[in-house]
């Protein structure tokens, strides 16, 4: 059992926190996890051609959006992003309309703006959320919020999807690899805020080099998640999951939906994300990301 003493430490800007969340964590779920991600890996080329390609999902983000890349984002540009954000992507085809899209550049200019400053950073979320309709169609928002914050600036904002950890909904990592005999019948109170998810990312870095993985861990921890829902949906997938995810043609299909990399369609430069009249979203130079 792996476990965060409730105590003082500094996030990833340096700044002081107090209280942060026990996360009991299970040693052996996370070995099993890593474990099937390699072994899952392989036949597609190894761990580290998807570690290569989650590098490069990041560049893309940081390329479109930094250094004044927001103010001059078109849509066509935003849908290229949004091809590698499974559960954005296939929401969010009104967004990409010119009518639409000055509201979203909008949104994330701000969401963006001082990013550097993490103590903000669930308030950062929530006014991202607040730009666009509060109901239930509208949830995929905040994993928009979550994937950008993340891409762009991986070293200070851990991954925070819904699929990592949604407190309403009782469901996510967390509760797939929480140390209790009990957790199918127990509501876990953990918040699902910024530092809940960082104090998960330090823990999962520290399981991580104890297991001789000292390279990219930042990128090998979001694999490692994945691999880690992947299996939950295999599992136990209910209706709202499998609307999302279709039945899997190999052991990794879940692990690549939930990181995006199954975006662009085999041998093709057509993707999975899809205009308001249907027609499929081209990406031009794809290439890299593609599954051979």
């Amino acid at each position: 059992m792996l476990s965060f003493l409730n105590k003082s430490k500094k996030d990833a800007s340096g700044a002081s926190q107090e209280a942060r969340p026990a996360l009991e964590l299970s040693g052996p779920i996370l070995q099993q996890a890593l474990q099937q991600a390699i072994a899952g890996c392989e036949p597609m080329g190894g761990i580290e051609r998807y570690i290569d390609a989650l590098k490069l999902k990041s560049t893309l983000f940081q390329d479109a959006l930094l250094n004044g890349g927001v103010k001059n984002l078109t849509p066509e540009a935003f849908g290229g992003l949004c091809v590698f954000m499974s559960t954005v992507r296939r929401r969010v085809a009104p967004y990409l309309e010119p009518e639409t899209f000055t509201a979203v550049r909008g949104a994330l200019a701000t969401l963006l703006d001082g990013r550097e400053d993490t103590s903000n950073a669930n308030e950062r979320l929530a006014m991202f959320c607040e730009a666009f309709p509060q109901d239930k169609k509208h949830r995929w928002v905040r994993d928009l919020a979550a994937e950008v914050l993340h891409n762009v600036d991986p070293e200070r904002y851990p991954l925070m999807t819904r699929w990592m950890w949604d407190k309403k909904a009782n469901t996510g990592v967390i509760r797939e690899i929480w140390f209790d005999d009990q957790i199918d019948h127990m509501t876990l109170d953990v918040p699902d805020t910024y530092l809940t998810f960082i104090t998960l990312r330090e823990e999962l870095s520290q399981y991580l080099t104890e297991n001789g993985i000292f390279r990219d861990v930042l990128t090998y921890i979001d694999l490692l998640c994945a691999q880690i829902y992947a299996d939950y949906i295999c599992a136990q997938g209910g209706s709202y999951l499998r609307t999302d995810f279709a039945s899997p043609q190999d052991p990794m299909e879940y692990t690549r939906r939930l990181l995006g990399l199954d975006g662009i369609k085999a041998k093709t430069n057509k993707t999975r994300l899809k205009s308001i009249d249907g027609t499929a979203f081209v990406l031009d130079d794809a290439n890299l990301l593609q599954q051979n």
